[in-house]
């Protein structure tokens, strides 16, 4: 049973953007990982961007543009090809900017992989700005490639579960600790603040709030170990006033940590919630989103 059967997302190519940085060859390297893990095709891309260059730039520096997206296509697939042999690996030079072309690229079921930092040269942002443009515009999975280069597998993928309709992301990570024969961590946050209206009024209710949440969990996970009954999955429950917080702390155990990519409504398109947000600047390994769609898509708090 693959996770489509099990009612996860139909995977389809890894698509990972070419840039010549350093924090892209090792997106390209991870995705590459992936693909095999996987048994799914990589396609590179790099963005010339020559549409709006049009505007400025001659048909000489168009073409010298052209030629070295050209060149570092050839050189990373080359390089991929020799650390994965037999792994389909395809090239796309693209008219168009980065976010657009690695957004269309990855169609309806590919996944989009991405460095945290780009060739901006802002070295003191923690996450790159087409980075965060292309998770929060995305209608398929993303990942941004964060952690230490060389660590040690943890053997654990870790899934953050806000409420009931993340049934598909802790799905989707099952698939992925099955596939690294890992074990999975379901992590719920839950920060008493939000009611803190109801608290003051019945401080009693307090115990009340903390099962409710415990059973928001465990429904999520009774329906994770039917699905997958040969996975060791734990299930934690943490009271704190920063789900950020716990949610970066987990990272410091973790090969993967999934979540649902909530958008909250913006006045210049999509935003990332402030826990993804959060997460996407300060995680110690790699973040996958999974989006939501339709009305479930604007959690605010993640």
């Amino acid at each position: 049973m693959n996770s489509s059967d099990r009612g996860g997302p139909v995977l389809g190519a890894l698509v990972a953007g070419v840039d010549g940085s350093e924090s892209a060859m090792r997106a390209v390297l991870w995705a590459a990982e992936e693909a095999r893990r996987r048994d799914r095709p990589l396609h590179l891309v790099y963005a010339a961007d020559t549409d709006s260059r049009m505007i400025y730039a001659s048909m000489e520096t168009i073409e010298q543009v052209r030629k070295a997206g050209r060149d570092l296509l050839e050189e990373t697939a080359a390089m991929v090809s020799e650390r994965y042999p037999g792994l389909n690996v395809t090239k796309e030079l693209s008219r168009r900017d980065p976010v657009a072309s690695l957004h269309t690229a990855a169609g309806n079921h590919g996944t989009i992989v991405v460095g945290n930092r780009g060739l901006g040269g802002f070295n003191s942002l923690l996450l790159g700005s087409v980075s965060l443009k292309v998770a929060a515009g995305a209608r398929t999975p993303v990942v941004v490639v964060r952690g230490t280069e060389g660590a040690p597998a943890a053997d654990v993928v870790v899934a953050a579960i806000h409420d009931e309709h993340d049934v598909d992301c802790a799905r989707h990570a099952a698939s992925e600790a099955e596939l690294r024969k890992a074990s999975l961590r379901l992590v719920h946050v839950w920060n008493v603040l939000e009611s803190v209206g109801n608290v003051v009024t019945m401080l009693d209710a307090v115990d009340e709030m903390a099962r409710n949440h415990v059973r928001t969990l465990m429904g999520v996970t009774d329906r994770i170990r039917a699905d997958f009954p040969g996975l060791t999955v734990e299930a934690d429950a943490e009271k704190s006033m920063s789900a950020a917080g716990v949610l970066v702390e987990a990272t410091r155990h973790a090969d993967l940590l999934i979540m649902g990519g909530r958008r909250s409504p913006g006045n210049f398109g999509p935003t990332l919630g402030r826990v993804t947000h959060s997460l996407l600047h300060h995680a110690n390994c790699p973040v996958e989103l999974i989006p939501r769609h339709g009305k479930r898509a604007t959690s605010e708090p993640q």
